[in-house]
């Protein structure tokens, strides 16, 4: 007998991801058109959202019995179709925990328990291993992330404890637990430059990162990693998801980002 939903709508990359990672993609009949992982998704599966915005009516054709988004900035989308009769679930998981949690869920709801586990496992080891690694280094960087810069936001909690994992500090700790965009904005950009940090991670989320223009903003030229030309970027596919792919990938170029800034001194 077969269980759970049949029809997913998937508003998010990341349980997009992880379904296919369960072998379990042949449940869902529409993602969000930022979806770039994995790359078959977005030739199978038509594209039916933004992140802020759907095609509310596209959705409906589609006859879901299920719609999975994430967070407050969903909402709206998640209203309008719950007044539609649909049944939505919106995650607001922001850690590596709640990642991993995250995922044993999402099996659970689609009848793939044993496999999301397991999955959940493997990944849960492989951040281990990076961990370990890091806990060799002769010295932890300190790293900014910047998630935008029109206004600067700095990284969510999950970023924070990845590079943390990878072997770095980051510099906006305090920043990183709010679990809101809007609580992430830096009201005075000095504040980087006062703390000084040896590594500069930049995901600008749906376009790319501009090393030149951070390097020219006013007194950055005094942080070290501006100095030292430790400028990168991470594409936001890889670590602005809270699914696997910043559990993997995304963890795996911080930390050999932070390996190589190490092997310098």
């Amino acid at each position: 007998m077969t269980r759970g939903p049949q029809r997913i709508v998937c508003l998010t990359e990341e349980p997009t991801e992880a379904l296919y990672a369960l072998g379990e993609q042949h449940r869902i009949v529409g993602i969000s058109g930022f979806t770039v992982r994995p790359a078959i998704a977005r030739k199978e599966k038509p594209k039916v959202s933004a992140f802020t915005s759907a095609k509310i009516g596209e959705i409906l054709k589609l006859r879901p019995d299920f719609v999975i988004g994430f967070s407050d900035i969903q909402a709206d989308i998640a209203a309008e179709l719950i007044r539609h009769g649909v049944e939505v679930w919106i995650s607001n998981h922001r850690s590596v925990d709640e990642i991993l949690d995250y995922i044993r869920r999402l099996g659970a709801l689609v009848g793939a328990a044993d496999k999301a586990n397991a999955y959940a496992d493997e990944l849960q080891r492989g951040l281990a291993v990076i961990e370990r690694e890091a806990a060799t280094l002769p010295r932890r960087p300190k790293v900014y992330f910047e998630e935008w810069d029109e206004p600067l936001i700095t990284g969510i909690r999950w970023v924070a404890e990845l590079v943390r994992i990878a072997g770095g500090d980051d510099i906006f700790p305090e920043r990183a637990a709010e679990s809101l965009a809007k609580q992430r904005i830096l009201e005075d950009g000095s504040e980087v430059v006062r703390r000084a940090p040896d590594i500069v991670l930049g995901s600008w989320c749906g376009k790319k990162f501009r090393p030149d223009r951070v390097a020219s903003r006013p007194g950055w030229a005094a942080i070290p990693a501006v100095r030292d030309g430790e400028l990168h970027e991470i594409k936001s596919p890889l670590i602005l998801q809270p699914g696997p792919a910043a559990l993997t990938e995304g963890v795996a170029e911080i930390a050999r980002i932070i390996r190589a800034w190490a092997a310098k001194r």
